[in-house]
């Protein structure tokens, strides 16, 4: 549609050139406007040949067709508008979809509960659950290791 009224638009705005070109001069022209002749600027009230009012013709198919491609080109922006913020939405679901996946990539790796960034503890794979350890638990000693001497609780001074 767009490219049917561009194309009408310059047959249009070439016709309306020629049409004013082909016309005769009328008079002394812009210099009857200040009081030169008593004719009018425009010519004589009653020359409306044919030239005449084919430049009025092509004038106001010029003026229609310039309206109507301003407004067409403005819709057409609001669609653009639209359309990149459809663009930027998906972008947006696309970025929290990754994360959502990394998140249960993560989880899954963990053990489920613990957050992603907590390794799993000495001697167990990434694959096995915790069990019964809290997993801030020290890992177990290495076998034939002597156990560390308890620690003596520390007395007040008087």
């Amino acid at each position: 549609m767009i490219t049917f009224l561009t194309i009408l638009y310059v047959f249009v705005c070439v016709f309306l050139i020629l049409v004013v070109l082909l016309q005769a001069g009328r008079g002394g022209g812009m210099g009857t406007a200040f009081g030169g002749s008593s004719q009018s600027v425009f010519g004589g009230a009653g020359a409306g040949n044919f030239l005449t009012r084919l430049t009025v013709i092509m004038a106001a198919m010029f003026m229609v067709l310039s309206a109507s491609l301003a407004y067409l080109s403005t819709s057409s922006d609001k669609a653009l508008e639209k359309a990149s913020q459809a663009i930027k939405a998906r972008e947006e679901a696309r970025k929290l979809d990754a994360k959502s996946k990394k998140d249960a990539e993560g989880k899954a790796l963990s053990g489920g509960d613990a957050p992603a960034s907590v390794p799993p503890a000495v001697g167990q794979s990434a694959d096995e659950p915790g069990g019964d350890e809290p997993e801030s638990a020290p890992p177990p000693p290495p076998a034939g290791a002597e156990p560390p001497a308890p620690i003596k609780p520390a007395t007040p001074k008087p």
